[in-house]
């Protein structure tokens, strides 16, 4: 059965024991798919990416709910009533 891949860098369950932070450095910066078997068991993500990946989709969401609320009616409110 065919699997894709969806990182440039692969690494075996093996290399990944043997050296973990190499690894991770491998995929400079970016995910690495580690393979179990020649097929995808996991992707290896650096920190960075993951968390720049959290952040795309906090802004995914919080668009999501800006467009949900368009056209709603608009109450204006004046920081003193607050």
């Amino acid at each position: 059965m065919a699997h894709q891949i969806l990182a440039a860098t692969t690494a075996s369950v093996s290399e990944l024991k043997k050296n973990p932070m190499g690894t991770v450095a491998a995929g400079e910066g970016f995910p690495v798919a580690i393979l179990n078997r020649n097929e995808p068991a996991f992707y290896c993500v650096p920190a960075k990416a993951y968390e720049a990946m959290l952040d795309r989709l906090e802004d995914l969401e919080l668009n999501a709910i800006a467009d949900a609320r368009e056209g709603q009616t608009i109450h204006k409110v004046s920081l003193d009533d607050l």
